[in-house]
C-alpha cells in the first residue's frame, strides 16, 4: 500500500517509535559492553541473533509468511556472514577494547563506505565536491580518534579495535552491494529474520572454530551480562526491529534514517553517565566529525535505483 494511502497513525504511537529506535538502538551499544566483557565476543553474538532470528521466523510463519526457497536461503547466509559474523562478530569483539560510545561512533561511518561502494561499484552516485568533502571529514573523525600523533589530552583507542570496526563497517557495506543482486524473500521481515537466523548459526559456528566455548562456563555468568543478553534480544532486536519497520511504513525513509546520526550521539552520553566512559576533546571532536560527515552523506540526493539500495539494506538493525 503506498504511503500517502495508509492511515496516518496517532502522534505518540510516532513519537514513541522514533524514541525506541534512537535510544533503545543507541543504548544497545552499552549493553554489548556489559555482556562481552563476561560472555565471549561471538558466543554472545550468537546467542543475540540465534534466539532473535528464529522468534521473528517462527512469528511470520505463524502469520502464514512462505519460508524463504533454497536459494533464498543461500542469500540470507551469505548476507548472514557478512552482516551478522564479520559486522556484528567484530563489533562484539572491539568492544572489549573499545569504549561503547566510541564503538558506535566509529560504525556510523557506514554510511560513508556505503557512498564508496556506490561511487566505484555500483555506479549509482557520483563524487560531487559536496560528498567528497563529507568523506574526507568523516576521515578526519576516524583518524581523530585512532591517531597517536595527535595530542588532545586523553589516549586514542586501541588499534585492533579500531580496525575491527572499520572492518566491519566495510562488510556491512559490502552486503549492502549484494542485496541489489542476490535473491531474498519478498517480505523484508522475513528476509531480515531470515538473515538473523542464518547469522546466528554461523556466528556459533565461528564461536566454536575461534575455541570460545571451551572454558565458557553460562553458571558464572552475572545476572548483569545476563539481563544485557534479555534487553539486547527484546528491546534492541524485535522491539526495536518491529519499531523500525513500522515507521518505515508511516513516515519516509529520510526521516526514519536520521538514526544513523542519532544513535552515535545517544551511545556516547549512555556511554558516560551509565557506563563511566570518559568523554574528552578527542571524543567530543572525533565524535563531531564523524557525525557531521553522517548527516550530509545521508541527505545527499540519491538517484532511485541508490534509493532502493539503502531502503532494502536498512531493514536490519544497526547495532
Amino acid at each position: 500500500m503506498p504511503m500517502e494511502a495508509t492511515p496516518r497513525p496517532h502522534l505518540w504511537k510516532v513519537l514513541l517509535a522514533f524514541a525506541i529506535i534512537y535510544f533503545v538502538w543507541g543504548s544497545t551499544f552499552l549493553a554489548i559492553r556489559v555482556g562481552v566483557h563476561e560472555v565471549p565476543p561471538f558466543v554472545f553474538a550468537a546467542m543475540r541473533f540465534f534466539t532473535a532470528g528464529i522468534v521473528l521466523y517462527a512469528w511470520l510463519r505463524a502469520r502464514g509468511t512462505p519460508s524463504p526457497t533454497r536459494r533464498e536461503w543461500a542469500s540470507a547466509s551469505l548476507l548472514g556472514l557478512l552482516i551478522f559474523v564479520l559486522d556484528y562478530g567484530l563489533l562484539f569483539w572491539a568492544e572489549q577494547r573499545v569504549p561503547s560510545g566510541i564503538a558506535a561512533v566509529m560504525m556510523a561511518t557506514i554510511p560513508a563506505f556505503m557512498a564508496l561502494a556506490e561511487i566505484l561499484i555500483l555506479r549509482t552516485q557520483k563524487l560531487t565536491l559536496r560528498l567528497g568533502v563529507a568523506l574526507l571529514v568523516g576521515l578526519a573523525g576516524v583518524a581523530v580518534l585512532v591517531s597517536h600523533s595527535v595530542n588532545l589530552g586523553d589516549a586514542p583507542i586501541d588499534t585492533h579495535g579500531a580496525l575491527a570496526l572499520v572492518v566491519a563497517s566495510i562488510s556491512w557495506s559490502l552486503a549492502a552491494v549484494l542485496t541489489r543482486k542476490i535473491p531474498l524473500p519478498a517480505s523484508k521481515v522475513m528476509s531480515s529474520g531470515s538473515q538473523m537466523l542464518a547469522g546466528g548459526i554461523l556466528l556459533a559456528v565461528a564461536a566454536a572454530l575461534l575455541g570460545e566455548f571451551r572454558g565458557f562456563h553460562a553458571q558464572a555468568v552475572s545476572s548483569h551480562a545476563w539481563l544485557a543478553l534479555v534487553y539486547l534480544i527484546v528491546a534492541g532486536s524485535i522491539i526495536g526491529f518491529t519499531a523500525y519497520v513500522w515507521l518505515l511504513h508511516h513516515e519516509s525513509p529520510t526521516k526514519v534514517g536520521t538514526y544513523a546520526y542519532v544513535n552515535p550521539a545517544v551511545a556516547v552520553l549512555v556511554g558516560y553517565f551509565l557506563g563511566g566512559e570518559a568523554i574528552g576533546a578527542r571524543t567530543v571532536l572525533g565524535t563531531f566529525l564523524v557525525l557531521v560527515s553522517v548527516v550530509v552523506i545521508t541527505t545527499t540526493p540519491k538517484q532511485a535505483n541508490s534509493a532502493q539500495l539503502t531502503s532494502e539494506t536498512e531493514l536490519v538493525e544497526p547495532s
